[in-house]
């Protein structure tokens, strides 16, 4: 499982039969990003796409019974990752490090050259 894999499903393990664009936006993936990693996905049999009902351009994503199944086992590494990440530290020293890290995000934005 790839980490933009892994992250799809998450995306739709929040919103099941999302667009493949808001997929994509979600994971910051333009289409052809979205598309192949979808595509890859489909091939593995995790998810399906399909297409949308009111809009026969789009396609939709959804979670496989066996997409599920990866997700649980995902949730549950990502936990075991971040109990070790976090191992040795205080609330309050983690705290600071999430701060530190959101504070990148406000003052590097994504296509911010500066």
């Amino acid at each position: 499982m790839t980490p933009s894999q892994s992250g799809l499903l998450f995306v739709l393990g929040k919103r099941d039969g999302i667009l493949m664009n808001e997929a994509g936006t979600a994971l910051d993936l333009g289409m052809p990003g979205i598309s192949g990693l979808a595509d890859r996905m489909v091939e593995a049999g995790l998810i399906e796409k399909r297409a949308d009902p009111n809009d026969g351009r789009a396609w939709r994503l959804w979670l496989t019974q066996a997409g599920r199944k990866a997700l649980a086992r995902t949730k549950t590494n990502v936990a075991e990752l971040n109990v070790r990440l976090t191992e040795g530290f205080s609330e309050a020293e983690i705290d600071i490090v999430a701060r530190w890290l959101a504070s990148l995000q406000t003052k590097f934005p994504k296509g911010d050259d500066a």
